[in-house]
């Protein structure tokens, strides 16, 4: 047998609204309350479970870069580890640094930023806008030899890494016909956020 309980609000002893429909809107809860989940429980709206924060200040430089190839620094990494509660969790990284490209030659020069999603004992994979830097990152098409191009760069990227296990996120820096590519140009402030939203 189903039993169905048909009413439009639920209120507690004292008369406050608890739980109200109306017109095709739920509302739980009134102004200044607190609603709260049971350990263990979770909530299929987007809740964010946990926020990881990584800086760097100190600028990396790759000398002779291949074209549209990302290059890591090796130390003072900008990048931030974290572990998801749950393998239907969402990933949303946000990140920024300030980029350089040197350039001897007078043609046109690009350079973007990419991240590296490496999960513990796991897969790693590149994140990168799709095709060239000249086409995801900062490009100029007018250069005069021995020029030097400084710009702040960001993006956002929405990842499923499908996992429990620790997961590490780090920016890279690649480019187009530059001599020399910088992430976090001249000691510039670099930072990488991540956040894990429910599944």
């Amino acid at each position: 047998m189903t039993a169905i309980l048909k009413v439009d609000t639920i209120q507690d002893t004292s008369g406050n609204n608890i739980i109200n429909e109306n017109a095709g809107t739920i509302t739980i809860g009134k102004s200044g309350d607190t609603v709260n989940l049971a350990s263990g429980a979770t909530a299929g709206f987007g809740k964010i479970l946990q926020v990881v924060q990584g800086t760097s200040s100190t600028e990396f430089i790759q000398s002779s870069p291949t074209d549209n190839v990302v290059y890591y620094p090796s130390s003072n990494k900008l990048s931030a580890s974290i572990t998801p509660s749950s393998t239907s969790s969402k990933i949303l990284i946000q990140y920024v640094s300030t980029a350089r490209g040197d350039h001897t030659t007078n043609t046109d020069v690009a350079f973007a930023l990419a991240v590296k999603e490496s999960v513990s004992g796991g897969s790693t994979t590149e994140i990168k806008p799709a095709g060239p830097a000249y086409g995801s990152g900062f490009y100029n098409s007018n250069v005069d030899q021995g020029s030097s191009y400084r710009v702040r760069l960001s993006d956002v990227v929405y990842r499923t890494p499908s996992t429990t296990s620790a997961t590490t996120y780090e920016v890279g820096v690649f480019g187009y016909n530059s001599t020399s590519i910088r992430l976090n140009a001249d000691n510039s402030r670099g930072e990488i956020i991540l956040m894990e939203i429910a599944g």
